[in-house]
């Protein structure tokens, strides 16, 4: 993939409700963070992981980044991704978390193709929900506004992204949500099932 795009994997939630490292968790015999970075390998060579903390979940050939400790949520690892993809000379950002492990392979190029001139992220929606952490954003308007935005005290992602009018792109939940989110042991369970 060309060197004007960085891919970011968030995977500095707690997950609280599979009573921690839930990047570490199997799915297949794979760990969901592993299963993350192949996925985002095939868009960007040098993918990079956002931790809470650089301790958390090894992750064997990935970078690692520790997301803002001033920063909660998504938003955390989104703002250290972006100070790093900026010294990079990086020109768009593709976000993934390493909760989804059944994302589209079209991602990233429709997500490019519904990124208009005046559009500063594109986010990927599905069965009618929206998917901020599965989004591609313009690093120059995203790096304008993210300061004043982290300034105002709001910390939603899908916040940040209506700022630098996002524009969503619908995909089909026919056979599967290929956005599906595991959260607990349910979903992971869920997750395994699919695997047949």
């Amino acid at each position: 993939m060309s060197s004007s795009l960085f891919t970011l994997i968030l995977a500095g939630g707690e997950g609280r409700r599979m009573g921690g490292g839930k990047p570490a968790r199997l799915l297949g015999g794979e760990r969901l963070i592993d299963r993350a970075v192949a996925i985002a390998r095939q868009w960007d060579d040098a993918p990079a992981v956002a931790l809470r903390s650089c301790r958390d979940n090894g992750t064997p050939n990935a970078r690692v980044l520790q997301d803002r400790l001033d920063l909660d949520g998504p938003l955390a690892g989104l703002a250290v991704g972006v100070e790093f993809a900026v010294r990079e000379g990086a020109e768009r950002l593709l976000l993934i978390p390493a909760d989804m492990p059944f994302l589209p392979e079209d991602l990233l190029e429709r997500l490019g193709e519904g990124l208009g001139a005046e559009n500063g992220c594109a986010i990927a929606s599905s069965g009618g929900h929206r998917h901020p952490v599965c989004s591609l954003w313009r690093l120059d308007r995203l790096a304008s506004e993210l300061p004043h935005y982290c300034a105002s005290g709001r910390r939603s992602l899908m916040g940040l992204a209506e700022a630098v009018a996002a524009v969503e792109i619908e995909w089909s939940t026919d056979e599967r949500d290929p956005f599906f989110n595991i959260n607990d042991e349910c979903d992971l369970a869920a997750a395994e099932a699919m695997l047949d």
